[in-house]
């Protein structure tokens, strides 16, 4: 095994600007993490430092989260914020959903555990088959509620970072419509905790989905429990 890697960083925007070089090759230690490294260039470039914790690590033009271990070759970029500004934990958009930005954004070298659900898109609901969905959200309203539940679940599980993402617009079959993405101490507080995340998101967040049927029909998910309570009981009493 050898005694050192060496590895290239590349820097962006402002970054490039405090160090002056738009990259550099830096010899480490084998198993330097992206997290020491950041920690190392702080210490040389002391002006990176106010952007600690607003960043993204990206590894060989992948997103990295910082106890990634870096190997001899690598490339690394430490991303400062885009002109849409750093990712935000709790959103509701039409954009396509990805989880790498939002693992990146959660972890944290003292949370042993990340978790992410997806929610996706299937061919059927109710066992008729569909043929694509369409969600609609009271917008600002929703991302409130997002990091509402996120705060209660971090209460509850003594969580790290949360981050849930939610689409909307027409969706079809196969694609994400909803990441819900966990960080904690360990695996349990991390499952329970999406799970019961996922949960109320469906209870209270003010999103609403329709089912567009194969056959032509659509209909708003909730309709059906509605109508049927309306509907009499037709059995004979007699």
């Amino acid at each position: 095994m050898a005694d050192t890697i060496t590895i290239i960083v590349r820097y962006f925007a402002a970054h490039r600007e405090i160090t002056g070089r738009s990259d550099e090759t830096l010899t480490l230690a084998p198993g330097t993490t992206v997290g020491a490294l950041w920690t190392l260039l702080t210490e040389r470039y002391p002006r990176l430092a106010g952007y600690s914790g607003r960043l993204l690590f990206a590894v060989n033009q992948e997103f990295a989260t910082p106890d990634q271990s870096l190997h001899h070759g690598d490339e690394v970029a430490f991303i400062p914020p885009v002109s849409g500004g750093a990712p935000r934990a709790f959103v509701v958009t039409h954009e396509p959903l990805d989880p790498a930005p939002l693992v990146a954004l959660v972890q944290s070298p003292d949370m042993g555990a990340v978790v992410t659900f997806a929610g996706v898109v299937r061919n059927h609901f109710g066992g008729r088959k569909t043929a694509f969905l369409e969600y609609e959200a009271y917008t600002g309203m929703a991302e409130a509620v997002l990091e509402q539940i996120a705060g209660e679940a971090r209460t509850r599980w003594n969580t790290g970072g949360i981050a849930v993402h939610h689409r909307i617009g027409r969706l079809e079959i196969g694609e994400t419509a909803v990441l819900v993405v966990v960080a904690a101490p360990h695996r349990r507080e991390a499952f329970e905790a999406a799970a019961w995340i996922m949960d109320r998101v469906k209870e209270i967040a003010p999103i609403w989905k329709k089912e567009y049927w194969a056959d032509g029909a659509a209909e708003w998910v909730g309709d059906e429990k509605e109508r049927k309570r309306e509907v009499p009981d037709q059995r004979s009493t007699t």
